[in-house]
């Protein structure tokens, strides 16, 4: 089974922005030497607890100081952004680094409204756009522009010899479908949606068309890991993202909280439990088994990976122990 990860660069409390973004280096490193297929870094922007605004410098900073692990975009907030400009940029990467890039696009704002505001004046017009914006996108990295468009003899240079790999993501049936009207791989997030992922990737496959190099359907299912030599380890550590997620979801500009800060939120800790419903946590034989039933579940052909725990040594080992089990077992 191909193993990933997504890292969304958190930063610990007691940490800088500057050390979160170097954890993220030091994972793809151990990631690269530990078998794993692809990072993707995500796009944030103004939260204080996430230091990556800028997948693509961190993909160029970490593809230079890896050998053989894909890295790419969790997603390109493509409403954001021209597609021309986006498409140059991950051109440029996958000149630099044939054969490794990765180009995952989304929707999302990845902000507070105030944020979006300072980024774009017309971000919900272009969410209106997005198939539009996306065909446009493709047409670029595909050199596929029809002959009467305006674009037609616009090229994203450099073209490289081997192209990014397109992927679209999604939490619904909607990006499902617009992914393979597309002909783009899909990456399904199973972490952060209520909505049937099962019916979404079967959606995928059924309406899936040949429009580009990929031939056949593709998929990534995402999910929450938390993984320790004990259970007991494991639901200790985990507590800290729990706690974090809630913070986010209020509102407040937190770092990832110390176990120590946890405890401070003892009286809220059955709530806090109650939270990781979406989350698989435990020892290396029961992850192993959880992700190998997703897997069946959806039918995936990869599972990606999003582990965040306030020490890296716990977030390093936590990989460890997945890949031991799932890739060297």
């Amino acid at each position: 089974m191909k193993l990933s990860i997504l890292d969304q660069s958190p930063i610990a409390s007691g940490q800088t922005a500057q050390e979160a973004l170097q954890a993220s280096l030091e994972l793809a490193q151990e990631a690269d030497r530990l078998g794993y297929h692809r990072i993707w870094f995500t796009e944030h922007h103004d939260l204080a607890g996430l230091a990556c605004s800028v997948p693509e410098v961190l993909i160029s900073y970490v593809g230079a100081q890896t050998k053989n692990i894909r890295i790419g975009s969790g997603a390109v907030l493509l409403p954001h952004y021209k597609p021309y400009r986006v498409a140059e940029t991950y051109n440029m990467l996958a000149a630099l680094l044939p054969g490794r890039i990765d180009l995952g696009i989304g929707r999302a704002p990845g902000g507070s409204a105030e944020a979006t505001m300072a980024l774009n004046d017309n971000f919900l017009q272009n969410v209106y756009k997005m198939p539009e914006r996306v065909k446009e996108l493709l047409d670029f990295i595909r050199q596929d522009s029809s002959k009467d468009h305006l674009f037609s003899k616009v090229s994203a240079a450099p073209i490289p010899s081997i192209q990014p790999e397109t992927w679209l993501l999604g939490t619904s049936g909607k990006s499902a479908i617009l992914a393979a009207e597309n002909g783009t791989a899909y990456a399904f997030g199973e972490f952060m949606s209520e909505n049937d992922g099962v019916e979404s990737l079967k959606q995928y496959r059924e309406l899936f068309q040949i429009k580009g190099d990929l031939k056949a359907p593709k998929t990534i299912v995402t999910v929450a890991v938390i993984c320790a030599e004990t259970e007991e380890y494991a639901k200790e550590i985990a507590l800290s993202n729990m706690l974090w997620q809630i913070q986010m979801g209020h509102g407040e500009k937190k770092k990832v909280p110390s176990k120590e800060e946890v405890r401070k939120h003892e009286k809220e800790k059955g709530w806090l439990e109650m939270n990781h419903k979406r989350m698989i946590i435990g020892t290396p034989s029961q992850v192993k088994q959880s992700l190998l039933d997703i897997r069946d579940k959806y039918q995936a052909d990869e599972i990606m990976i999003m582990t965040i725990t306030h020490k890296l040594e716990d977030k390093l080992n936590s990989y460890r122990l997945v890949a031991r089990e799932l890739l060297h077992g």
